[in-house]
């Protein structure tokens, strides 16, 4: 993987990884303003949090190459 691809990936984890934070951390402070808010939110949560184990795999099978 050239430096330039490594780049945009640890970018797109950082930003991932920084969106789950801030959700989390408005979830965690009692910010949701009700049940359907919390349910979403923790829906954005698990997508993400798939999104980054996917990228992670993909990272250790590029690695092995």
């Amino acid at each position: 993987m050239s430096a330039t691809q490594e780049n945009i990936v640890d970018a797109l984890q950082t930003k991932i990884r920084e969106r789950m934070n801030e959700h989390a951390d408005h979830m965690s402070t009692g910010n949701c303003k009700d049940f359907e808010e919390y349910r979403y939110l923790t829906g954005i949560i698990s997508g993400l949090a798939l999104v980054e184990r996917d990228i992670l795999d993909l990272l250790e099978i590029a690695n092995r190459q």
